[in-house]
């Protein structure tokens, strides 16, 4: 007597692969719930706790890089912020130099200047000098030569020191008049 399910079986022709007795197909069936057992109980968990290591791995691989992303962001900002306050410290000393040089410059021009009025000054009193020496060396000999030719034109001595200063100083003011 055959079974049903064998009898089914044997209807289709499975060749070599069709099982013969019910027996076979028991212990197969029960071999596969055996091998499913033993997959879900020890091998699966297996599978998912390594996946699960791996994974945590992946994502602590994954925080530090994204830790390590967000510490190059602020060293960057930092370095900016540094670069930025470089910047400005430089151009604030080049303000600074080119206002010192700026102050430099008035100051020696404000120097250069009183020494110039200083030296101007100097020459004015010095041709002052000269110019009054001058006069006077100058009134004494035209005094001299006006004298004597005033004594031969009027045919009579002008010793007299007060009558040839009077002469004198007559003839060197209409000499000034006529300038």
């Amino acid at each position: 007597m055959t079974t049903p399910v064998i009898g089914v079986l044997q209807e289709i022709d499975l060749g070599p692969l069709a099982p013969e007795h019910l027996s076979e197909v028991i212990v197969g069936i029960i071999l596969m719930l055996l091998i499913f057992l033993v997959m879900k109980l020890a091998i699966v968990p297996a599978f998912e706790k390594m996946y699960e290591e791996r994974s945590s791995r992946i994502e602590g691989g994954m925080q530090r890089a994204a830790a390590a992303e967000a510490k190059a962001a602020a060293a960057l900002a930092e370095y900016n912020d540094q670069l930025s306050s470089a910047r400005e410290e430089a151009a604030r000393i080049r303000e600074d130099a080119k206002n010192a040089g700026a102050q430099i410059v008035a100051e020696a021009r404000e120097k250069a200047s009183k020494e110039s009025s200083r030296i101007l000054e100097s020459g004015r009193t010095q041709l002052d000098a000269e110019r009054t020496q001058l006069l006077v060396e100058l009134r004494g000999e035209v005094g001299g030569l006006a004298t004597t030719l005033a004594g031969k034109i009027i045919g009579e001595s002008l010793t007299d020191d007060e009558r040839a200063n009077r002469t004198v100083d007559r003839f060197l003011a209409e000499l000034e008049s006529a300038r």
